[in-house]
């Protein structure tokens, strides 16, 4: 799929593909890969990378133009796994276009930009595009942030284990949002240096500054973020291991005081106990067992409590 843009009042407008300065090529068949491989002379490595959702980003320059590799945050979608992904799409730059590559259609709303400043070039599609992943990642971090508070709430409310799994699946994805948003500092610093070499604009140059000091913040903040969940996790899990072995302790003890008393039971049961009570009547044979294991049950119960203090 195809959907082309043109820059017009500084927005972009759709537009026919002839007149088209921004194009964005979604999930290409083989008709749209041979027309971005003759056209915008990519090589099939590249085309390749782009396509894939999980290749690091990068950014390449060529003499005529640039091409970028960016890892983005995917949509989150509001299930019970509260599991976060990132996602990667191409970018190739020149003096006249600006060619978008991604494997499915969810980056083409990202060209439903509503700038911050006026877009005349390709370049500034460009950085405004980017400008946007970087406070949709920015977003994310504060979703994370009132889910785990909700899952806290949850946690200590239930003590249930699917919480935690929860609270695993938070922290796996900042885990790739770091490594994403890293990466994504790396190219940022490339295309800053590359933009002094070769003279942007003062406010191109300005905005892919503001754009590295963002970065660095949303790193910064996924960081702790990251540290603060795998502490909680740790000091979590090893309360619903002592919520377990508590509650096995209490099993444990049930069943050293019962075991006695099943014997005795079975026992009583038996045709032999009748035959050696046999004096007595059963209205005073079967009260005096049954009398007995209660005492028995009791004198355990209060042995076991007293070598438990003395444990402690």
């Amino acid at each position: 799929m195809i959907r082309s843009h043109r820059l017009e009042a500084g927005r972009l407008t759709p537009c026919a593909e002839a007149e088209a300065s921004v194009l964005c090529f979604s999930d290409p068949n083989p008709a749209e890969k041979a027309l971005l491989l003759e056209r915008f002379h990519l090589d099939d490595r590249a085309l390749a990378s782009a396509l894939d959702p999980d290749e690091v980003s990068r950014i390449e320059f060529h003499p005529d133009a640039l091409f970028m590799i960016w890892k983005r945050p995917e949509n989150y979608s509001g299930k019970q796994t509260f599991a976060f992904d990132v996602s990667s799409f191409g970018l190739l730059l020149s003096q006249q276009h600006m060619v978008l590559i991604c494997a499915d259609d969810k980056q083409l709303d990202d060209l439903n930009l509503g700038p911050h400043r006026p877009m005349h070039t390709p370049l500034d599609v460009l950085l405004e595009l980017l400008f946007d992943n970087i406070h949709h990642y920015l977003g994310h971090l504060k979703v994370i942030k009132m889910i785990a508070r909700e899952l806290q709430q949850q946690f200590n409310a239930s003590m249930d284990s699917r919480h935690l799994v929860q609270m695993f699946n938070l922290s796996e994805s900042l885990v790739y949002y770091i490594n994403a948003i890293d990466s994504n500092g790396s190219v940022l610093t490339r295309l800053r240096n590359h933009a002094h070499k070769h003279q942007f604009a003062s406010d191109n140059v300005a905005l892919i500054e503001d754009m590295i000091i963002e970065n660095e913040q949303c790193h910064k903040q996924a960081n702790i973020y990251s540290t603060v969940f795998a502490s909680l996790m740790d000091a979590r899990g090893n309360l619903v291991n002592n919520n377990t072995n508590n509650l096995l302790r209490k099993l444990t003890l049930i069943n050293v005081v019962f075991l006695p008393l099943n014997l005795l039971a079975g026992i009583g049961g038996m045709s032999e106990f009748s035959m050696m009570t046999a004096p007595l009547a059963w209205w005073i044979s079967y009260p005096a067992l049954l009398i007995g294991m209660a005492g028995l049950g009791v004198g355990m119960v209060v042995m076991l409590k007293r070598l438990a203090r003395a444990s402690h």
